[in-house]
């Protein structure tokens, strides 16, 4: 006799993610599409929010709201110096303050602390690997000679397309995600700057979730255009599915 699956767990979303729902809702009932299309949507269990945020060039700092609750959960921090003969740079990733329970995938070494490069596809989930504290990303300085440190620097080459492990804290609950960055360092130069392109969030407390997933039945994306589309009538929501929609 086969046991009856219990009882799903609830995802508990943001308000302002709910609010994106309900919207999606509207705009697609509007255009004639209706709820059954947004169905596998409303069901999400990863958030995805597209985005372009450059640090660097006059941009010391950057909140990073995982669950669009208004709250930043981790800041992403630039700083730079100069002196007579030296001169540094570099990009750093902290939980928030206040948010003692955030951490960041990261490593430790020689008494340094490092935010670690993940790749594409790594899962993120329950690990010793967390850090609370701020980590360094890259660095970049001159002393008789160019130096580097850190994950994202990668020898002077800078990285594209990798992924930071989070942990934080949604109503008491721990949730992991990703957010995707470039890293750059100016050749001969102090440059350095790192651009956020995306992140996302697991709704399911305690669960991984996978570096990179945007695409998928239990994905749905946030971003500007997605109502844009819908607002255009039916005829585009195949356009809108490509964006994350399904």
């Amino acid at each position: 006799m086969k046991r009856s699956p219990g009882p799903r767990k609830t995802a508990h979303l943001s308000d302002s993610v709910h609010r994106h729902l309900n919207m999606y809702a509207l705009a697609a009932s509007a255009a004639g599409v209706g709820m059954l299309a947004l169905g596998q949507s409303a069901e999400a269990r990863v958030v995805y929010t597209k985005t372009h945020r450059v640090l660097g060039h006059g941009q010391l700092t950057s909140g990073l709201d995982l669950s669009h609750d208004g709250v930043a959960d981790f800041l992403l921090i630039h700083t730079s110096l100069f002196s007579s003969g030296s001169s540094y740079a570099g990009v750093f990733v902290s939980p928030e303050p206040r948010s003692q329970s955030n951490g960041v995938w990261g490593s430790v070494k020689s008494s340094d602390f490092y935010a670690s490069a993940l790749l594409v596809a790594t899962p993120i989930g329950p690990s010793p690997c967390f850090l609370h504290r701020e980590l360094v990303m890259a660095e970049k300085g001159w002393n008789a000679g160019w130096g580097y440190l850190g994950r994202w620097a990668n020898n002077g080459q800078g990285v594209r397309n990798r992924y930071l492990g989070l942990k934080f804290m949604i109503r008491g609950k721990i949730h992991y995600g990703w957010a995707r960055l470039n890293v750059t360092l100016g050749h001969n130069t102090d440059v350095v700057t790192a651009t956020l392109t995306g992140y996302a969030y697991e709704t399911i407390p305690n669960k991984a979730i996978i570096a990179g997933k945007t695409h998928g039945k239990d994905v749905i994306t946030l971003e500007p255009a997605s109502l844009g589309h819908l607002a255009r009538g039916a005829s585009a929501i195949s356009a809108w599915r490509k964006a994350g929609g399904n």
